[in-house]
């Protein structure tokens, strides 16, 4: 019986624990990567399914929107149409608009500060009653339309976030 001698034992322990490390280490490896792999798609299928809830919100919500902006601009069109009802000619005629007023109007659709008034504010603009009447219903209706596009910005936010969550 021949026995190794001991630092030939030592080599081939040391070789022995490297081999064990080495296949420890690949065999972990890949099993770490199988499990990355596997959180990485589903991740991926989550993604799609949340894109595609958000989608069909998006659909559902702005198809509300237009139909109520629809009905907006209707009732609007027909308050419009009822301009000479409700402002008649006697009514035109006794009601003079001086420029002051139609500047002043016409600033604040702006949104911007009127000049400084001055005698030339004072006279007739040549603008009857009724297309006041005309012009601030069409301005009203733009601000409900403007109005319902807020609540459906709100409601789309809403339902992304209702749509993430799931």
């Amino acid at each position: 019986m021949s026995v190794i001698p001991w630092p030939y034992r030592l080599v081939a322990l040391a070789a022995l624990g490297l081999v064990l490390v080495g296949f420890g280490w690949v065999k972990g490896a890949s099993h770490v990567q199988a499990q990355w792999d596997a959180a990485v798609h589903q991740q991926t299928l989550q993604g799609a399914a949340i894109r595609e809830r958000q989608a069909q919100a998006t659909v559902k919500v702005v198809t509300e929107y237009v139909d109520r902006v629809r009905v907006v601009r209707e009732k609007g069109d027909t308050i419009i149409k009822e301009v000479p009802v409700y402002v008649s000619v006697q009514a035109d005629a006794a009601c003079t608009i001086n420029r002051g007023f139609v500047r002043l109007h016409d600033a604040a659709a702006a949104g911007e500060l009127p000049e400084p008034v001055g005698d030339a504010d004072a006279a007739a603009a040549d603008i009857a009653l009724s297309t006041v009447a005309g012009t601030v219903a069409a301005n009203y209706r733009t601000c409900h339309e403007n109005a319902e596009q807020l609540i459906a910005l709100q409601a789309w936010v809403r339902e992304m976030g209702v749509a993430s969550k799931q």
